[in-house]
């Protein structure tokens, strides 16, 4: 296993320094593995079936909106196979505190991070730099109750992705697109063929942009032919898609289009509101984290690509709009999982989403914990698997201090990281 874990981890770097045509999963093999400190335990051992594991907290919220009053959810193996209110001694007593569903995040970038000198964007960064920079973004992330994530357009995230799972790198579960399709002048067969050739490589989902960015002011960049053909096939392929569509126009052609998700909508209208109503779609419009951070960092930023005083005069505009923009959405019964759009700087601090949605968004804490738990799930069509405390799913399971349920800012005390069954942190 040893070996294995080696050749894991050297396949990574190299894949993730390859161009994205090229990058290759790394050599595996199935099995469960007694990691050291840090890369998470108990699961059991090789000499037999794993022992079960139960957890105690004041409280369970099952992701669902339901509260279980000192609770007790049994694990064995990578499931939960039992939650009650059993009396007597257990594994783990957190107390007074709040269980919930591992978290997740529908859009991440784990392979944004700034370099040696302090810059996003530096050139000539040492391979070495880059892998530990973003294992440690899938580490902090993980340890911050984050137990999935949807990481959108990176080649690198398939060699990552085999990697967590194996148990080398400490991380949260990876659903990747592997890539983000920008339609540019691409005719609608080279978009179909683009999207097979994504669902080959083994993406499980589509991004797409149908606009630019929110620094150049967000305006359509497609045709209804276009995304037509990109969302038909992906359909056809049994693939998602997700949409970088930021005006109205944007959010409506991709609609009409039939694809899945829109992504940020920082100018949508009432009339793409009631669009996404009609059309059932889910809307992820990261309001509490990715703008805040960017204008936290701007110096690191600064000077790369777009980042300039244009770009941050329309980000810093855009902030004050975010929480009235998502109460609106929220009237409107949208369908809105909880996404970041995590990147550099960002990364171990996606809680900031629900904890905006709440204070400046308007929304009930149980339900900001709903659409960070089970209404993520289902976005990415796990719902049966995955974001719900349930007999039979994962044992993604973490703990808070206190009730987020009451204070929704408690969803960043994190104490207690299960995933699949392997305990990652207990304070």
């Amino acid at each position: 296993m040893k070996r294995c874990a080696i050749a894991l981890a050297t396949a990574f770097l190299v894949a993730a320094m390859m161009p994205a045509s090229r990058a290759q999963a790394p050599p595996g093999q199935p099995g469960q593995t007694n990691a050291p400190a840090g890369r998470g335990q108990g699961r059991g051992g090789r000499g037999g079936p794993a022992a079960p594991i139960t957890v105690r907290a004041a409280r369970v919220l099952d992701g669902r909106g339901g509260t279980l009053e000192n609770g007790v959810i049994e694990v064995t193996g990578s499931k939960i196979t039992g939650i009650d209110q059993r009396t007597g001694p257990v594994t783990y007593d957190l107390g007074a505190n709040t269980i919930l569903p591992g978290m997740i995040d529908v859009h991440v970038h784990l392979n944004w991070y700034f370099g040696p000198g302090g810059k996003y964007g530096e050139r000539d960064v040492p391979a070495g730099y880059q892998m530990d920079a973003v294992i440690d973004n899938a580490r902090k992330t993980l340890m911050a109750g984050f137990t999935t994530v949807q990481s959108l357009g990176w080649a690198g995230d398939k060699p990552l992705k085999a990697a967590i799972a194996e148990g080398v790198v400490p991380g949260p579960r990876l659903i990747t697109s592997l890539a983000q399709i920008q339609p540019g002048s691409q005719t609608p067969d080279q978009l179909r063929d683009r999207v097979r050739q994504l669902k080959a490589q083994g993406a499980d989902v589509v991004k797409l942009f149908a606009s630019g960015s929110i620094r150049d002011g967000g305006k359509i960049t497609v045709t209804q032919e276009q995304m037509d053909a990109a969302c038909g096939e992906a359909k056809a392929q049994g693939l998602r898609t997700l949409v970088h569509a930021h005006g109205p126009d944007s959010i409506i052609v991709s609609v009409k289009a039939g694809c899945s998700q829109i992504e940020h909508g920082a100018y949508a209208d009432d009339a793409a509101i009631k669009a996404m109503k009609d059309a059932n779609v889910y809307f992820d419009p990261n309001i509490g984290l990715v703008l805040q951070n960017y204008i936290e960092h701007k110096d690191q930023y600064m000077g790369s690509g777009n980042f300039n005083a244009d770009g941050f005069a329309f980000m810093e505009k855009a902030v004050p709009t975010m929480g009235p923009q998502f109460n609106k959405a929220l009237k409107a019964g949208l369908r809105m999982p909880m996404g970041t759009d995590a990147v550099a700087g960002a990364h171990g601090q996606n809680a900031r989403e629900a904890i905006a949605r709440v204070q400046q968004g308007g929304q009930k804490p149980m339900d900001a914990i709903i659409g960070a738990t089970s209404l993520g799930a289902e976005s990415m069509n796990l719902g049966n698997e995955i974001g719900t405390l349930k007999t039979g799913y994962e044992a993604d399971i973490v703990a808070v201090a206190g009730n987020p349920a009451q204070d929704i800012t408690k969803l960043r005390d994190v104490i207690f990281v299960m995933k699949g069954g392997r305990v990652f942190s207990k304070k």
